[in-house]
């Protein structure tokens, strides 16, 4: 699970796993990360977990968020990453195992370390390899940069698109796939339609689009 740990002039002075898909940090006590400073803001800035995935969104705070000394407004947390915010510093621990692929990259897949659907509260999914995927699915990519990349999915959750912009989570389940919007301001869309919070199932062939970028779903 991730977690972010809290210091200042290299003192650690709290740890804080991250369980929620939302968590709040700042000066006011209502937090869920409070920080008594006058150089942080009532509500400075807030962690969103997408997956096994976090990002750092600043709100507007008067004196900033850095993250590794650079001023940031939304970035996808990496492992060991320090944010900045006045004198405290927040090291951000994420060692569950990443798919590889670049940073740059549209595909930010999640991890596998999420419990299988029925599975008991706690319990660790069975990590299989791709070729022991009972269902074989993929997205490929068929405009913009990455045009002709396809990205197998072997994971519980991959997310996709691109953060602030429009992510979406594509989750297997024992009955086959399905996309859900789980951040940015611009709806993704599924043959057309704009998806919504709420998962909707996909089909062989069903054509996605995230910020300008279009997709299909292939499954075997």
């Amino acid at each position: 699970m991730p977690k972010m740990i809290v210091s200042i002039d290299g003192v650690v002075i709290k740890e804080v796993q991250l369980s929620k898909d939302r968590t709040t940090l700042g000066r006011r006590p209502y937090n869920d990360i409070v920080i008594d400073n006058l150089a942080v803001s009532g509500e400075h800035a807030v962690l969103l977990m997408a997956g096994n995935e976090v990002y750092l969104e600043d709100l507007n705070s008067t004196n900033g968020t850095y993250v590794n000394g650079k001023a940031v407004k939304k970035q996808l947390l990496q492992n060991s990453d320090t944010v900045e915010i006045g004198k405290y510093k927040i090291k951000y621990i994420n060692e569950a195992p990443s798919a590889g692929f670049e940073k740059t990259m549209i595909f930010k897949p999640g991890s596998v370390g999420m419990p299988e659907p029925g599975a008991q509260p706690g319990a660790a999914a069975p990590v299989r390899p791709p070729d022991a995927v009972q269902v074989h699915a993929s997205i490929k990519v068929l405009s913009g940069a990455a045009a002709g990349r396809e990205v197998p999915l072997v994971k519980v959750v991959t997310t996709i698109g691109k953060p602030g912009v429009a992510v979406a989570a594509i989750t297997r389940r024992p009955q086959g796939f399905v996309v859900a919007h789980v951040d940015g301001t611009n709806k993704p869309t599924l043959n057309g339609a704009a998806i919504g919070a709420e998962p909707v199932s996909l089909k062989n062939g069903d054509l996605l689009e995230l910020a300008g970028t279009q997709m299909q779903f292939v499954q075997a």
